[in-house]
Formats: C-alpha cells, structure tokens, sequence
C-alpha cells in the first residue's frame, strides 16, 4: 500500500527466483554455509516448519560458524605439513618411551606456545618423536594456533 502511494508498483517475484538470488547473495558474502543451510531448509521445509524464525536464523549462524571453523583448521593443518597425522588422543601410554600422561596434557593445552616457548622432543630411533611431534602441531592447529 504504501509503496503504491509512492507511484512505485512491487510485482510478486516468483519464489524459485527470489530463493537463487537470496543464495547468489550470501555467496557474493562469502557466507557458504549460511547458504547451503538456507537451501536445506527450502528443500525440506516439512523438516523446519515447526521452528520459529529465531531458531531457524539460529541454524543459519551455527552452519556458517562451523563452517568458517572447518576451513581455519584445513587451513592451518595443511599450512603445518605435518608428516603424520597424528592426534594426541591416539597416544598409547602403555608403551614404555618415558611419557607421562600429565606432562602430555601440560603440552596438549598449548600454554608452552602462548608463552613463546620452544619444546626438543628427544629419544632413541624409532621411538615416535615424529609422531609425538605432529600430534603436538595437530593440537596447536585445532585450538587455532
């Protein structure tokens, strides 16, 4: 009503349309997950039609931010070049190379980094200081160091 009285005329833009330039959009953004959420709720809406509008908006940010978070860490591990890919989970405590579960959780927290601090990883052949080595890097990469 209102823009009629201003002499400008809305003609209804068909959904399909109106939905691909929304997606185009958040593309040109840079908001990819954002967009592809956006779709999967336009594809099932059966699926979403019992959310409220906070909710569903609440998907699309959590979508996008985990999305943003997938491509830092992809990033940061494939900027480390580490030779293995090794987890500070996986570390079997039973095998006797000297390493201690307390010390490893010191070093798996990453607070030796934030203090600017070096770490020399020392052992015979063979023992896993690689190993220990990329899991400590891999760990730097999942906490965004």
């Amino acid at each position: 009503m209102f823009a009629q009285s201003l002499g400008i005329f809305v003609f209804p833009i068909h959904k399909k349309v109106m939905h691909t330039q929304w997606i185009e959009q958040l593309r040109a953004l840079k908001l990819t997950g954002m967009a592809a959420a956006l779709s999967l709720q336009w594809e099932q809406p059966t699926t979403y039609a019992d959310l409220s509008f906070e909710e569903r908006i609440g998907m699309l940010i959590e979508r996008e931010t985990l999305e943003r978070e997938n491509r830092r860490l992809t990033r940061l591990l494939q900027r480390a070049k580490l030779r293995v890919p090794a987890s500070i989970e996986e570390i079997d405590y039973r095998h006797p190379r000297g390493l201690e579960r307390p010390k490893m959780a010191a070093l798996a927290s990453c607070d030796w980094i934030a203090r600017h601090q070096n770490l020399l990883v020392t052992g015979p052949t063979g023992c896993g200081k690689t190993w220990i080595a990329c899991a400590l890097g891999n760990q730097a990469c999942r906490r965004g160091i």
